[in-house]
């Protein structure tokens, strides 16, 4: 695996935010509410809704990376689940910080088609080998990312938890 990788700043995620939020009211698809995926989503997903000026916030907490390059078999909600009860006929747009393999997005984007929701798909980052190509896309890359928020291990004495 290469070493060399994409650094994302705390400046140049302000602006590829806005960016994307850019992209989403260009397209004419004003969302009722932004979903955001947990973890590497949270941020993006935050800083979208304010951009869009969209109060509406959820979050869907999927684990799949496990470590650079390493993943579980297939991704799997973590609880706590969202109130998903208010969804449906809802405009959705779900933000995550990249499209990677595109399953963990594949998976979101599938619950909420069962909740009767019109969603798209807004990520920072997007790789070539995405099985899904999200709606919105800031920068497509084939590098792992470096993202402000991840950037640095957890700090010393922090417990890990039993999905961590």
């Amino acid at each position: 695996m290469s070493t060399e990788r994409e650094v994302m700043t705390w400046e140049l995620f302000g602006t590829a935010s806005r960016q994307l939020a850019e992209q989403v009211v260009a397209s004419g698809f004003l969302p009722d509410v932004v979903v955001a995926i947990a973890r590497g989503g949270l941020l993006p997903g935050g800083a979208v809704a304010y951009a869009l000026g969209t109060k509406g916030v959820g979050t869907l907490n999927v684990e799949f990376y496990t470590d650079i390059g390493q993943t579980l078999a297939d991704p799997r909600v973590l609880p706590p689940l969202m109130d998903t009860s208010e969804l449906p006929g809802s405009k959705v747009l779900v933000v995550d910080d990249v499209a990677d393999s595109g399953r963990t997005l594949a998976l979101v984007m599938s619950i909420l088609a069962e909740h009767g929701t019109e969603a798209r798909s807004a990520v920072l980052y997007t790789k070539p080998r995405t099985i899904i190509q999200p709606d919105f896309a800031w920068k497509e890359t084939d590098l792992w990312i470096t993202f402000p928020w991840s950037a640095e291990p957890p700090v010393e004495g922090a417990m890990s938890r039993p999905n961590d």
